[in-house]
């Protein structure tokens, strides 16, 4: 696999080519992945896998007028062919006058930062093997667990480059490192699943194959003989796992695009309250070894560390440079890019503070209430804010959890359950998006 400063000359010279033939700008995108993946299953080896592959993005501007073209052909021929074909295409493009490369004056300049995205180690199959065995004997010796989906573990190496007609070129490269297990407890019709996995860039920083197996087994178990809920208006909450979707249907509504086409139903909601007050979200895409990293955008503007909501407020957009123009702003850092198309916005390592208190002390007042491990469906209006999914989980009872439950539906509209919420003092960062155990009172839950 190629160097990321390789990378990077790959992206500056298709660049080059474009502008060579007639393009006013032009930006390029070269990602290169290599991955490995072992999976077993009852104790046997069920699958190895491995993938490799080069690709290369460029987009040009003839005026206003802008066209896209991607390709895993890399040889000298096929680039000349894919400039030739996306200068031609942007001469016949409608114009838009908001897209364009981003501002100059913004682009990141000097040494990006360093933030130990990349293991110089390496792992066999063999290794990967024996990740993935002991991660399901682990699940599969919880007492209670019948059957097994699997066991599996991987590794991954990908570089990343990004090079503009007006000066930028950079690039990097990260490692990635994972396994799971998932299994079955019970018998027939009651059969109950469950599966738990961790990730990590570097591989002595994943977590123990058996203890990621232990919990897979412990919570497939957890969940066999759901009972049912009654229907009625009570207090949820959430486990971490599942609560950390609250925080993608934020960054949809606030991204730039959603926005600029109000479509939002946050789209009059900055700079007032949209959480309770003390409710930080914070976006931190230079955390050591995140999953989600990054020294720069996907348009090359330096990133940093930055509040999306402090104390209950919402503070910003989260802007590329096209929905920044549009809406009169300036791009926040926020732009992702991939080898098609123009860029997207997305966060990076994404997450909630941690409340003040203990979960224990979070459910202690609720006599009746589920706790929420399983979301199922897409049930979210991302124009009216009007949320209602499936869910599986425990029943609580006079503060405590107790019985598990399943197929019931918990409701409301994300502007309520934004101002209802309460978290946890238990924030970990295990995910690329991470919050505490949050409770939010006032849901409709429906049973089954």
């Amino acid at each position: 696999m190629l160097t990321s400063d390789q990378a990077r000359d790959r992206a500056q010279d298709i660049v080059a080519r474009a502008i060579r033939a007639g393009a006013d700008a032009a930006d390029a995108v070269f990602a290169a992945d290599a991955s490995s993946e072992v999976s077993v299953r009852l104790g046997k080896l069920e699958d190895v896998g491995r993938s490799e592959s080069e690709d290369l993005g460029l987009r040009v501007f003839v005026g206003h007028r802008s066209a896209s073209v991607s390709t895993s052909d890399l040889s000298p021929r096929a680039m000349d062919a894919l400039v030739e074909r996306a200068v031609a295409m942007a001469r016949e493009a409608p114009e838009d006058r908001w897209a364009g490369l981003a501002p100059e004056s913004r682009l990141l300049r000097g040494t990006p930062p360093a933030l130990d995205l990349e293991d110089k180690g390496d792992i066999s199959p063999a290794e990967l093997r024996e990740i993935a065995a002991a991660a399901e004997d682990a699940a599969r010796a919880v007492p209670g667990v019948t059957n097994s989906e699997g066991g599996g573990a991987s590794a991954s190496r990908s570089v990343i480059a990004l090079a503009t007609s007006h000066g930028f070129a950079g690039g990097y490269a990260t490692t990635g490192f994972g396994a799971s297990a998932s299994v079955i407890a019970g018998e027939g019709s009651g059969m109950q699943r469950d599966y738990a996995f961790h990730s990590a860039r570097h591989l002595h920083r994943l977590d123990p194959p058996e203890t990621i197996g232990r919990e897979a087994g412990e919570r497939a178990v957890a969940r066999l003989d759901p009972g049912k809920v009654e229907s009625g208006a009570m207090p949820v909450v959430l486990d971490p796992r599942v609560g950390m979707s609250l925080l993608g249907h934020l960054t949809a509504a606030i991204s730039g695009q959603s926005i600029a086409r109000k479509t939002s139903f946050l789209l009059e909601a900055l700079g007032t309250l949209v959480f309770a007050e003390g409710i930080r979200i914070c976006d931190d895409p230079h955390r050591p070894h995140g999953l989600r990293s990054r020294p720069f955008d996907g348009e090359g503007l330096p990133v940093s560390p930055v509040a999306l909501v402090e104390d209950g407020m919402l503070e910003t957009w989260l802007l590329d440079s096209a929905s920044a123009r549009q809406l009169g702003m300036e791009p926040t850092g926020h732009a992702a890019r991939g080898v098609s198309g123009a860029p997207g916005v997305s966060t990076s390592n994404l997450y909630m503070d941690a409340g003040h208190v203990p979960v224990d002390t979070l459910i202690a007042d609720i006599a009746r209430g589920v706790y929420v491990t399983e979301l199922i469906g897409h049930g979210v209006n991302g124009v009216t804010g009007d949320y209602s999914r499936g869910a599986a989980g425990f029943l609580i009872e006079d503060g405590a959890i107790t019985r598990p439950v399943a197929e019931f539906t918990v409701a409301g509209n994300l502007r309520e359950m934004f101002r209802q919420l309460t978290p946890a003092n238990d924030l970990e960062f295990r995910y690329s998006t991470n919050v505490p155990t949050l409770r939010i009172d006032g849901m409709t839950v429906a049973g089954g």
